[in-house]
Protein backbone atom coordinates (compact mmCIF):
# COMPACT_ATOMS: atom_id res chain seq x y z
CA UNK A 1 0.00 0.00 0.00
CA UNK A 2 1.14 3.82 -0.97
CA UNK A 3 0.54 6.47 1.04
CA UNK A 4 0.90 10.18 -0.79
CA UNK A 5 1.98 13.02 1.67
CA UNK A 6 1.92 15.87 0.76
CA UNK A 7 5.44 18.38 2.09
CA UNK A 8 4.22 21.38 4.41
CA UNK A 9 6.78 21.32 7.43
CA UNK A 10 10.58 22.15 7.27
CA UNK A 11 11.21 18.45 8.47
CA UNK A 12 9.41 16.85 5.48
CA UNK A 13 10.90 19.86 2.77
CA UNK A 14 14.18 18.12 4.46
CA UNK A 15 13.36 14.51 3.98
CA UNK A 16 11.86 15.47 0.34
CA UNK A 17 15.24 17.45 -0.51
CA UNK A 18 17.43 14.67 0.68
CA UNK A 19 15.76 11.46 -0.90
CA UNK A 20 18.21 11.64 -3.93
CA UNK A 21 21.43 10.96 -1.76
CA UNK A 22 19.61 7.63 0.07
CA UNK A 23 18.50 6.70 -3.60
CA UNK A 24 22.03 7.18 -5.25
CA UNK A 25 24.46 6.75 -2.51
CA UNK A 26 25.96 3.41 -4.40
CA UNK A 27 25.95 5.32 -7.93
CA UNK A 28 29.21 6.96 -8.62
CA UNK A 29 27.66 8.77 -11.99
CA UNK A 30 24.79 10.80 -9.54
CA UNK A 31 25.98 14.17 -8.04
CA UNK A 32 23.69 16.02 -5.43
CA UNK A 33 22.47 19.37 -6.08
CA UNK A 34 23.21 21.81 -3.70
CA UNK A 35 21.19 21.10 -0.86
CA UNK A 36 20.23 24.69 0.37
CA UNK A 37 19.40 25.86 -2.92
CA UNK A 38 16.72 23.05 -3.27
CA UNK A 39 15.70 24.13 0.18
CA UNK A 40 14.89 27.61 -0.91
CA UNK A 41 13.59 27.01 -4.07
CA UNK A 42 10.44 25.64 -2.22
CA UNK A 43 10.41 28.58 0.13
CA UNK A 44 7.92 31.45 -1.29
CA UNK A 45 10.04 34.05 0.65
CA UNK A 46 13.39 33.15 -0.97
CA UNK A 47 12.15 32.15 -4.64
CA UNK A 48 10.76 34.84 -6.44
CA UNK A 49 9.51 32.52 -8.87
CA UNK A 50 6.36 32.41 -6.14
CA UNK A 51 5.18 35.84 -7.45
CA UNK A 52 3.90 34.15 -10.66
CA UNK A 53 4.05 30.22 -10.05
CA UNK A 54 2.23 27.76 -7.68
CA UNK A 55 3.52 24.70 -6.59
CA UNK A 56 3.30 21.70 -4.13
CA UNK A 57 5.64 18.81 -3.32
CA UNK A 58 4.69 15.08 -1.91
CA UNK A 59 6.63 12.15 -0.88
CA UNK A 60 5.32 8.54 -1.29
CA UNK A 61 6.03 6.07 1.34
CA UNK A 62 5.55 2.60 2.04
CA UNK A 63 4.72 1.55 5.87
CA UNK A 64 7.31 4.08 7.50
CA UNK A 65 9.66 3.74 4.84
CA UNK A 66 10.28 6.63 1.75
CA UNK A 67 9.91 5.42 -1.58
CA UNK A 68 9.74 8.46 -3.97
CA UNK A 69 9.00 12.26 -4.33
CA UNK A 70 7.65 14.49 -6.82
CA UNK A 71 6.83 18.34 -7.28
CA UNK A 72 4.54 20.05 -8.89
CA UNK A 73 4.68 23.85 -10.51
CA UNK A 74 1.77 25.66 -12.11
CA UNK A 75 3.87 28.70 -14.22
CA UNK A 76 0.77 30.96 -15.25
CA UNK A 77 3.59 32.84 -16.95
CA UNK A 78 4.46 30.37 -18.87
CA UNK A 79 1.30 29.29 -19.78
CA UNK A 80 0.38 32.91 -20.46
CA UNK A 81 3.57 33.10 -23.00
CA UNK A 82 2.96 29.74 -25.07
CA UNK A 83 -0.75 29.96 -24.90
CA UNK A 84 -0.78 26.94 -22.96
CA UNK A 85 -2.86 25.15 -19.83
CA UNK A 86 0.12 23.09 -18.64
CA UNK A 87 1.36 21.71 -15.18
CA UNK A 88 5.15 21.49 -14.53
CA UNK A 89 5.94 18.29 -13.12
CA UNK A 90 9.81 18.53 -11.57
CA UNK A 91 12.16 16.68 -9.11
CA UNK A 92 10.89 13.47 -9.37
CA UNK A 93 12.36 9.89 -7.78
CA UNK A 94 11.10 6.53 -7.33
CA UNK A 95 11.67 3.00 -6.55
CA UNK A 96 11.55 0.65 -9.28
CA UNK A 97 7.39 -0.37 -8.37
CA UNK A 98 4.74 0.93 -10.52
CA UNK A 99 2.59 1.45 -7.91
CA UNK A 100 4.92 4.24 -6.43
CA UNK A 101 5.22 5.68 -9.75
CA UNK A 102 1.42 6.18 -10.53
CA UNK A 103 0.49 7.03 -6.91
CA UNK A 104 2.96 9.98 -7.60
CA UNK A 105 1.92 11.54 -10.98
CA UNK A 106 -1.96 10.44 -10.24
CA UNK A 107 -1.41 13.06 -7.38
CA UNK A 108 0.34 15.89 -9.85
CA UNK A 109 -2.22 15.23 -12.56
CA UNK A 110 -5.67 15.81 -10.33
CA UNK A 111 -3.92 18.57 -9.41
CA UNK A 112 -3.45 19.69 -12.65
CA UNK A 113 -7.02 18.98 -13.56
CA UNK A 114 -7.89 20.90 -10.34
CA UNK A 115 -6.36 24.43 -11.60
CA UNK A 116 -7.89 23.77 -15.12
CA UNK A 117 -4.31 22.65 -16.84
CA UNK A 118 -4.99 19.77 -20.03
CA UNK A 119 -1.43 18.66 -19.94
CA UNK A 120 1.44 17.54 -17.25
CA UNK A 121 5.05 17.74 -18.97
CA UNK A 122 8.30 17.55 -17.01
CA UNK A 123 10.64 17.38 -15.68
CA UNK A 124 10.75 21.16 -15.56
CA UNK A 125 11.63 23.77 -13.08
CA UNK A 126 10.33 27.37 -11.67
CA UNK A 127 12.75 28.79 -14.78
CA UNK A 128 14.53 27.44 -17.49
CA UNK A 129 17.68 28.23 -15.09
CA UNK A 130 16.43 24.92 -12.66
CA UNK A 131 17.19 21.48 -14.01
CA UNK A 132 15.20 19.91 -16.59
CA UNK A 133 14.67 17.17 -18.54
CA UNK A 134 15.12 13.61 -17.20
CA UNK A 135 18.29 11.64 -18.64
CA UNK A 136 17.15 9.02 -21.37
CA UNK A 137 21.37 8.78 -22.92
CA UNK A 138 24.32 9.06 -20.99
CA UNK A 139 23.72 6.22 -17.52
CA UNK A 140 27.32 5.56 -17.38
CA UNK A 141 28.67 9.29 -17.05
CA UNK A 142 28.80 11.51 -14.47
CA UNK A 143 26.43 14.18 -14.21
CA UNK A 144 26.66 17.51 -13.29
CA UNK A 145 25.61 19.46 -9.96
CA UNK A 146 22.71 21.34 -12.21
CA UNK A 147 21.14 18.26 -14.14
CA UNK A 148 19.39 15.50 -12.90
CA UNK A 149 20.43 11.56 -12.53
CA UNK A 150 17.83 9.03 -12.20
CA UNK A 151 17.71 5.19 -12.77
CA UNK A 152 16.76 4.30 -16.45
CA UNK A 153 13.59 2.59 -15.57
CA UNK A 154 12.28 5.62 -15.27
CA UNK A 155 11.62 5.54 -18.95
CA UNK A 156 9.48 2.97 -18.79
CA UNK A 157 7.65 4.19 -15.44
CA UNK A 158 6.82 7.17 -17.69
CA UNK A 159 5.83 5.51 -21.17
CA UNK A 160 3.82 3.41 -18.63
CA UNK A 161 2.16 5.91 -17.54
CA UNK A 162 1.28 7.55 -20.98
CA UNK A 163 3.83 9.83 -21.11
CA UNK A 164 5.49 10.46 -24.77
CA UNK A 165 8.54 12.59 -25.85
CA UNK A 166 7.81 16.39 -26.34
CA UNK A 167 12.00 17.61 -26.67
CA UNK A 168 14.95 16.40 -26.35
CA UNK A 169 18.67 18.41 -24.95
CA UNK A 170 22.17 17.33 -25.84
CA UNK A 171 25.15 17.47 -24.25
CA UNK A 172 28.46 17.38 -25.23
CA UNK A 173 32.15 16.04 -23.64
CA UNK A 174 34.64 18.66 -25.31
CA UNK A 175 38.55 18.27 -25.47
CA UNK A 176 40.24 21.31 -24.80
CA UNK A 177 42.47 21.97 -27.97
CA UNK A 178 45.92 22.62 -27.38
CA UNK A 179 47.73 22.78 -30.40
CA UNK A 180 48.69 26.69 -31.33
CA UNK A 181 47.47 26.17 -35.00
CA UNK A 182 43.78 25.37 -33.58
CA UNK A 183 44.42 28.48 -30.73
CA UNK A 184 45.85 30.93 -32.69
CA UNK A 185 42.46 30.74 -35.41
CA UNK A 186 40.37 31.10 -32.47
CA UNK A 187 42.29 34.14 -31.78
CA UNK A 188 42.53 35.69 -35.26
CA UNK A 189 38.30 34.80 -35.55
CA UNK A 190 37.98 36.92 -32.32
CA UNK A 191 39.93 39.69 -32.76
CA UNK A 192 38.57 40.30 -36.56
CA UNK A 193 35.20 39.95 -35.10
CA UNK A 194 35.51 42.38 -32.21
CA UNK A 195 37.29 45.06 -34.48
CA UNK A 196 34.81 44.30 -37.64
CA UNK A 197 31.80 45.08 -35.40
CA UNK A 198 33.66 47.74 -32.98
CA UNK A 199 33.06 45.52 -29.72
CA UNK A 200 35.39 44.68 -27.16
CA UNK A 201 35.90 42.26 -23.40
CA UNK A 202 35.57 43.34 -20.27
CA UNK A 203 37.55 41.20 -17.75
CA UNK A 204 36.42 41.81 -13.75
CA UNK A 205 39.25 42.64 -11.20
CA UNK A 206 37.59 40.16 -8.28
CA UNK A 207 34.18 37.87 -8.11
CA UNK A 208 32.48 41.00 -6.80
CA UNK A 209 33.09 43.07 -9.56
CA UNK A 210 31.05 40.62 -11.75
CA UNK A 211 28.04 41.19 -9.76
CA UNK A 212 27.07 44.33 -12.25
CA UNK A 213 27.80 42.64 -15.41
CA UNK A 214 25.87 39.42 -14.27
CA UNK A 215 22.79 41.87 -14.01
CA UNK A 216 23.39 42.61 -17.61
CA UNK A 217 23.94 39.33 -18.89
CA UNK A 218 20.41 38.01 -17.08
CA UNK A 219 19.00 40.82 -19.03
CA UNK A 220 20.71 39.67 -21.95
CA UNK A 221 19.45 35.78 -21.40
CA UNK A 222 15.68 37.42 -21.38
CA UNK A 223 15.97 38.32 -24.83
CA UNK A 224 18.31 35.70 -26.16
CA UNK A 225 16.32 33.17 -24.53
CA UNK A 226 13.08 34.11 -25.28
CA UNK A 227 12.31 31.91 -28.64
CA UNK A 228 13.69 28.40 -26.72
CA UNK A 229 11.14 25.73 -25.39
CA UNK A 230 9.33 26.44 -21.88
CA UNK A 231 11.58 29.56 -21.53
CA UNK A 232 9.85 32.69 -19.56
CA UNK A 233 11.59 35.88 -19.01
CA UNK A 234 13.36 36.75 -14.92
CA UNK A 235 12.26 39.56 -13.23
CA UNK A 236 14.34 41.61 -11.02
CA UNK A 237 13.94 39.72 -8.00
CA UNK A 238 14.96 36.57 -10.06
CA UNK A 239 17.83 38.62 -12.09
CA UNK A 240 19.33 39.34 -8.48
CA UNK A 241 18.99 35.98 -7.39
CA UNK A 242 21.22 34.50 -9.73
CA UNK A 243 23.65 37.06 -10.25
CA UNK A 244 24.31 36.39 -6.76
CA UNK A 245 24.34 32.77 -7.15
CA UNK A 246 26.43 32.83 -10.15
CA UNK A 247 29.03 35.49 -8.79
CA UNK A 248 30.88 33.03 -6.61
CA UNK A 249 31.21 30.08 -9.50
CA UNK A 250 32.98 32.63 -11.83
CA UNK A 251 37.00 32.55 -12.50
CA UNK A 252 38.06 35.65 -14.48
CA UNK A 253 40.02 33.36 -16.78
CA UNK A 254 36.91 31.28 -17.73
CA UNK A 255 34.39 33.87 -18.48
CA UNK A 256 33.72 36.31 -21.55
CA UNK A 257 31.92 39.28 -21.44
CA UNK A 258 31.63 41.31 -25.07
CA UNK A 259 30.41 44.86 -24.87
CA UNK A 260 29.31 47.18 -27.52
CA UNK A 261 30.51 51.25 -27.85
CA UNK A 262 27.94 52.06 -25.50
CA UNK A 263 28.81 49.47 -22.51
CA UNK A 264 25.78 47.37 -23.76
CA UNK A 265 26.51 43.69 -23.22
CA UNK A 266 25.87 41.63 -26.28
CA UNK A 267 27.33 38.58 -25.74
CA UNK A 268 28.42 36.55 -22.64
CA UNK A 269 29.92 32.89 -21.40
CA UNK A 270 30.46 31.33 -18.40
CA UNK A 271 32.80 28.53 -17.39
CA UNK A 272 33.59 27.21 -14.09
CA UNK A 273 35.88 24.47 -12.56
CA UNK A 274 33.58 21.48 -11.95
CA UNK A 275 32.59 20.80 -8.30
CA UNK A 276 30.75 17.44 -9.06
CA UNK A 277 33.19 15.54 -6.95
CA UNK A 278 33.13 18.11 -4.09
CA UNK A 279 29.20 18.19 -4.22
CA UNK A 280 29.32 14.19 -4.04
CA UNK A 281 31.86 14.06 -0.85
CA UNK A 282 29.78 16.66 0.98
CA UNK A 283 26.09 15.34 -0.15
CA UNK A 284 25.17 18.94 -1.61
CA UNK A 285 26.17 20.77 1.99
CA UNK A 286 28.05 23.28 1.93
CA UNK A 287 28.47 23.19 5.79
CA UNK A 288 30.58 22.57 7.91
CA UNK A 289 33.09 21.39 5.54
CA UNK A 290 32.10 21.30 2.01
CA UNK A 291 32.82 24.39 1.23
CA UNK A 292 36.77 23.18 1.90
CA UNK A 293 36.47 20.80 -1.22
CA UNK A 294 34.52 23.53 -2.95
CA UNK A 295 37.49 26.07 -2.60
CA UNK A 296 39.83 22.98 -3.73
CA UNK A 297 37.77 21.88 -6.93
CA UNK A 298 38.22 26.12 -7.83
CA UNK A 299 42.03 25.65 -7.94
CA UNK A 300 42.71 22.58 -9.40
CA UNK A 301 40.65 20.66 -11.50
CA UNK A 302 41.25 19.28 -15.02
CA UNK A 303 37.81 19.72 -16.22
CA UNK A 304 34.87 22.93 -16.39
CA UNK A 305 31.61 22.87 -16.76
CA UNK A 306 30.14 25.62 -19.59
CA UNK A 307 27.09 26.97 -17.32
CA UNK A 308 25.73 29.91 -19.63
CA UNK A 309 26.58 31.41 -23.04
CA UNK A 310 24.28 34.06 -24.68
CA UNK A 311 24.08 36.33 -27.59
CA UNK A 312 22.11 39.06 -28.28
CA UNK A 313 20.03 38.38 -31.46
CA UNK A 314 20.72 41.34 -33.39
CA UNK A 315 24.61 39.93 -33.15
CA UNK A 316 24.09 35.77 -33.78
CA UNK A 317 25.54 34.05 -36.56
CA UNK A 318 28.21 36.40 -36.60
CA UNK A 319 30.94 34.96 -35.58
CA UNK A 320 30.63 37.08 -31.74
CA UNK A 321 30.42 33.76 -29.46
CA UNK A 322 33.96 32.88 -31.13
CA UNK A 323 35.16 36.26 -28.85
CA UNK A 324 33.62 34.42 -25.83
CA UNK A 325 34.68 30.80 -26.90
CA UNK A 326 38.38 32.05 -27.97
CA UNK A 327 38.64 33.83 -24.17
CA UNK A 328 37.37 30.22 -22.70
CA UNK A 329 39.39 27.66 -24.28
CA UNK A 330 42.69 30.28 -23.64
CA UNK A 331 41.48 29.94 -20.14
CA UNK A 332 41.41 26.82 -20.10
CA UNK A 333 45.14 26.26 -21.42
CA UNK A 334 46.17 28.79 -18.90
CA UNK A 335 44.89 26.84 -15.85
CA UNK A 336 45.51 23.03 -17.73
CA UNK A 337 42.07 22.27 -17.68
CA UNK A 338 41.60 19.08 -20.58
CA UNK A 339 38.08 19.02 -20.46
CA UNK A 340 35.03 20.50 -20.44
CA UNK A 341 31.29 19.83 -20.30
CA UNK A 342 28.65 21.56 -21.97
CA UNK A 343 24.72 22.11 -20.23
CA UNK A 344 21.83 21.07 -22.08
CA UNK A 345 21.21 22.23 -25.36
CA UNK A 346 17.97 22.01 -27.18
CA UNK A 347 18.23 19.47 -29.95
CA UNK A 348 16.59 21.57 -32.60
CA UNK A 349 18.64 24.84 -31.68
CA UNK A 350 21.54 24.30 -34.36
CA UNK A 351 22.98 27.85 -33.67
CA UNK A 352 24.32 26.98 -30.16
CA UNK A 353 24.94 23.68 -31.18
CA UNK A 354 27.12 24.66 -34.43
CA UNK A 355 29.53 26.51 -32.01
CA UNK A 356 31.29 23.63 -31.10
CA UNK A 357 31.68 22.33 -34.48
CA UNK A 358 35.63 22.92 -34.70
CA UNK A 359 36.29 21.48 -31.14
CA UNK A 360 36.90 16.86 -30.58
CA UNK A 361 33.65 16.37 -28.86
CA UNK A 362 31.04 13.68 -27.71
CA UNK A 363 27.66 14.01 -27.77
CA UNK A 364 27.78 11.98 -24.38
CA UNK A 365 24.19 12.23 -22.72
CA UNK A 366 20.46 13.20 -23.91
CA UNK A 367 17.89 13.99 -21.63
CA UNK A 368 14.51 14.38 -22.51
CA UNK A 369 11.07 16.88 -21.22
CA UNK A 370 8.11 14.15 -21.75
CA UNK A 371 4.56 15.38 -21.95
CA UNK A 372 0.92 13.54 -21.40
CA UNK A 373 -2.63 14.66 -22.10
CA UNK A 374 -5.09 14.58 -19.20
CA UNK A 375 -8.33 15.73 -20.65
CA UNK A 376 -9.48 16.69 -23.61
Amino acid sequence: MVSIVEVTTKAQLRKFVDLPNEMYKDVPEFVPATYDDDLSDWDPKKNPAFAYCDARCWLAYRGDEIVGRIGAILSRKANEKWGTKRMRFTQVDFIDDREVSHALFDTVEKWAAEKGCDEVQGPLGFTDLDREGMLVEGFDRRSCFFTYYNFPYYIDHLTALGYGKDVDWVENYITVPYDEKTLNRWQKLSDFVLRRYHLHLVVAKNRLAYLPLLKKFFRLVNTAYSPLYGTVELTEEQIKKYSIKFAPLINPRLAGFVMDENEEMVAMGVGAPSIAAALQKSRGRMLPFGWVDMLKAFRKNDTIDLLLIAVDPKYQGKGVNAAVINKVVHGCVEMGITHAETGPMLETNEKVQDQWKDVPLEQHKRRRCFIKRIAE
